[in-house]
């Protein structure tokens, strides 16, 4: 003998007696929880470093950008004083930021009077980068010192070459 069993909450048994049926409650089981925390945890893991490398490489290039823009800036105080400018407030970039939120540093090399050399940036021969100024960013510490192969540069922003490079420390 077969017996109705209708489908809502309460199933009548063969005995006549009405009892509450089995109720299945629709969710996640925790082995399924953990499941999907790890593969977000891995997704994150992956992408963390790959953003932050894009926004290191970002602040880079717009510190470069920077750079090109204030030594247009001193070609231009050049042709109208016949002279470069002592400090980068004379160019008009006394106030400007590299990206790390330091100030760019500048040097005046060519005019008088000439610095001791001993403050002008170097290569890893020790020979100076420029001859007419120097114009770097402190990079992302926030730290240098005149040789770019001192650990504190290598993350410098500098010009070189009179300016026929801007770029990163350790490429020069």
């Amino acid at each position: 003998m077969s017996v109705f069993r209708p489908r809502h909450a309460f199933s009548i048994h063969h005995e006549g007696c009405a009892v509450q049926g089995s109720h299945r409650i629709s969710g996640f089981t925790l082995v399924e929880l953990l499941a999907v925390v790890a593969i977000i945890g891995a997704l994150v893991a992956i992408a963390l470093p790959n953003y932050e490398a894009y926004v290191e490489r970002s602040k880079r290039t717009a510190a470069m950008s920077d750079m090109t823009s204030i030594m247009m800036a001193i070609d231009r105080h050049v042709i109208r004083a016949n002279e470069f400018p002592a400090t980068l407030a004379e160019a008009g970039f006394g106030e400007m930021l590299d990206p790390w939120g330091s100030a760019y540093q500048y040097l005046r090399i060519s005019g008088t009077p000439r610095p001791n050399q001993g403050q002008l940036r170097k290569d890893k021969n020790l020979v100076p980068l420029n001859s007419d100024y120097d114009l770097y960013s402190l990079g992302k510490d926030g730290r240098s010192q005149k040789p770019l192969t001192a650990a504190t540069s290598r993350d410098d922003i500098v010009r070189a070459g009179n300016g026929a490079f801007v770029g990163l420390a350790v490429d020069h």
